[in-house]
């Protein structure tokens, strides 16, 4: 049964068919969106995977380069590893999607979206994300959709729903909020410090559109919707939690969850866990089932006591951040270092400056994003959480971390023509329980000063988490969550920012919404939390950028010269451009505006590179006083190199203000000497004069 489904949307067309391609999927859609092509597909498997203790979802975002007549970068000229973009909005569909499943569902799903054609004025991440939603919603997939998700742009302090990616690129605000029914379900932000007001008008102007696409999804659903199928539930049973609670009664399991420390607590878990088995080890059917059992028992308990007792697993109270520490120049040698500590989370985040011919090429589908100055990357080592891993490089939550950092820092960077410099922030995680990545934020701003990076304001980050009853009305919004309040509470929130306003938000949950109150509260909470660490914290290790860059990072000048002039500059296949990197041992790049770029450890040596391009550039005029050196003898004169590729003739007559019968009675090859400018001769050369400059 082929369908088409049509709306107006954000003033362009979005078009969904069904049934035309993908019939052996789950559940398809063939986006449109303008000509923006996107084909989103659901499937699942007939049996749940044997082993596991969690759903296994996957998300996959794929994008064809030829959905913008582009060949792949690369020796084999074929799409490879996923992009950081194609990763993130993987990450972006995943969040929304996955509360929407059953929590004992245990079949693997696969939502795959593959970019097939692609118009600059409608996103194609915008595209895959609503046709998710749509291919989950219609297939026979147990999922409480439909989802849906808009997002807004700000230009000129006002908002453009669904921007194209231009002003996605370049505007003032990029948010995506996916909403369910009357609640919002997640939140993602990157803002030039909007304020908390302005970006909660954001978010409902988002809210309000997401409501108007679920009623087109459900109608859908409705005419071409499958019946959802059966599953087994991989819920512990009921007879073995009555028994655990049995032996193990509240109070003790509250004595083993309430302790300041992470390592205390996991103890006293283990000991209670041993002691169930002890109990039921003539029952050797439920003992592969204790441990989770027990973890449900204990996320009853912690849950309860926030709720009902009003008492958090530390002691903290409900808007109470933990200890708090900040330092600098932690590292040596390095170009700037920052570490910051919250409780028993500790970022390290090391600085590295480079010229801007290092920026991080970016291959990939926006054509307004070409180059990244700014890189920041987050590491997750398995020590950080007392763990036995072998490292495998970063994963999606490790690149989603790091792209929320370098989201909240971007605002505050300088321009390129104030701070001509590459930026490469790596936060090293050595201790974890809780919000790493905003604990990244804060150590990022102080290794950022540390390195002399003039950002205009500090910048801090912090996370708030929920724990809900069974009414809209019944929750308690958590400041500053440690790990076992984010494993089983229903929410992190996390918001960074400076004094004025918002830079970055990540919003992930895990039941079917939040209302209004509940991220209003969110937000105001962690506006609190931030100035605090700003006041107390990050300001009194470093109140502002230092004067200049580290010893150690590299010294870099710009020049303008005359496009025309580049080709001087650079010479025949680099020869001179290349001579004069040989001669001062600097790195030079040039634009095409005519923007030069000289970097390298010695002041000096940078000098003597930028008088050589000037020389190279300048029309001599008569005159003119110069250093050079002799690089070829002829029978009437020498030529004198004064940059390189650029020479002048010393005529015989001229050398010395007495006769001379050769020139090599008075200049060997290799001779320094000091000339002036006569002007060019009739053959367009220039001439100089060694025995006349003593008169100028």
């Amino acid at each position: 049964m082929h369908k088409i489904y049509e709306m107006e949307l954000a003033g362009r067309t979005l078009r969904v068919e069904i049934g035309k391609v993908g019939k052996q999927a789950s559940g398809c859609a063939f986006m449109q969106y303008g000509v923006t092509t996107v084909i989103c597909t659901a499937t699942a498997s007939k049996k749940p995977r044997d082993g596991i203790d969690f759903f296994p979802l996957s998300v996959e975002y794929e994008e064809k380069f030829y959905a913008v007549g582009k060949f792949p970068g690369g020796f084999n000229k074929r799409e490879g590893r996923p992009s950081e973009n194609a990763v993130l909005t993987s990450r972006v569909i995943d969040r929304p999607m996955r509360p929407l499943f059953p929590k004992d569902y245990r079949n693997d799903v696969s939502i795959d979206d593959i970019v097939l054609a692609v118009d600059p004025a409608c996103r194609p991440e915008l595209v895959a994300m609503i046709g998710s939603s749509i291919a989950a919603s219609i297939s026979d997939i147990p999922f409480a959709g439909p989802c849906a998700m808009t997002q807004i742009g700000m230009e000129n302090g006002e908002f453009v729903v669904n921007p194209g990616q231009e002003l996605w690129t370049n505007g003032d605000l990029r948010l995506t909020v996916a909403s369910v029914g009357e609640k919002v379900i997640m939140i993602e932000a990157g803002a030039n410090e909007v304020p908390e007001d302005k970006m909660l008008e954001a978010i409902y102007l988002a809210h309000e559109t997401n409501k108007k696409v679920i009623e087109f999804i459900n109608g859908i659903v409705a005419e071409v919707g499958k019946p959802k199928h059966e599953y087994t539930s991989c819920l512990p049973p009921q007879e073995l939690v009555d028994e655990i609670h049995r032996i193990i009664p509240e109070s003790e399991m509250e004595t083993a969850v309430f302790a300041d420390e992470k390592e205390v607590r996991d103890k006293n878990i283990a000991a209670l866990t041993e002691k169930v088995n002890a109990a039921l080890a003539e029952k050797e059917e439920w003992l592969p089932l204790v441990d989770k059992a027990i973890y449900q028992y204990e996320k009853k308990t912690v849950r309860k006591m926030i709720l009902k007792d009003g008492k958090r697993p530390d002691g903290r109270k409900m808007n109470e951040i933990r200890p708090l520490a900040a330092e600098v120049d932690t590292v040596p040698r390095v170009h700037g270092a920052g570490m910051f500590t919250r409780g028993q989370t500790q970022i390290c985040d090391i600085c590295t400056l480079a010229p801007l011919s290092d920026m991080q090429k970016v291959d990939g589908l926006n054509v307004y994003a070409p180059n990244k100055r700014y890189l920041h990357q987050y590491n997750f080592p398995s020590y950080s959480v007392g763990e036995t891993r072998i490292s495998r490089g970063p994963g999606r939550r490790e690149i989603g971390h790091g792209a929320l950092a370098e989201t909240a820092l971007l605002p505050v960077l300088p321009p390129e023509s104030e701070f001509p410099y590459a930026i490469r922030c790596v936060s090293e995680t050595f201790e974890s329980n809780g919000s790493t990545s905003q604990a990244s934020v804060c150590a990022s701003t102080l290794s950022l000063m540390a390195a002399g990076v003039p950002i205009k304001k500090h910048v801090a980050g912090i996370s708030c988490g929920l724990v809900t009853g069974d009414t809209d009305d019944d929750y308690i919004v958590l400041t500053d969550i440690q790990g076992l309040e984010d494993f089983f509470g229903d929410m992190d929130f996390k918001v960074a920012g400076t004094h004025d306003g918002i830079t970055a938000i990540q919003m992930d949950i895990k039941i079917h919404g939040l209302t209004r109150p509940i991220v209003e509260q969110a937000i105001r909470q962690c506006k609190e939390a931030r100035t605090h660490i700003i006041d107390n914290v990050l300001v009194p290790a470093i109140a502002k950028p230092r004067d200049e860059v580290s010893p150690y990072a590299p010294k870099i000048e710009f020049l303008q010269i005359d496009p025309e002039k580049i080709g001087d500059v650079v010479g025949q296949r680099g020869k001179t451009i290349n001579e004069i990197i040989a001669r001062t041992g600097v790195q030079i790049d040039i634009e095409d505006d005519g923007s030069v770029s000289v970097a390298g450890q010695d002041k000096e040596a940078i000098g003597k590179a930028i008088e050589m391009i000037k020389i190279i550039v300048t029309e001599f005029e008569k005159g003119q006083v110069l250093d050079g050196k002799v690089v070829s003898i002829k029978e009437f004169g020498a030529f004198i190199e004064f940059a390189p590729g650029k020479e002048g003739m010393v005529h015989i007559s001229k050398i010395s203000k007495g006769r001379i019968d050769r020139v090599e009675d008075v200049l060997t090859l290799g001779d320094k000497v000091r000339v002036v400018c006569l002007g060019k001769d009739r053959m367009g050369r220039i001439s100089f004069s060694m025995k006349d400059v003593a008169q100028n």
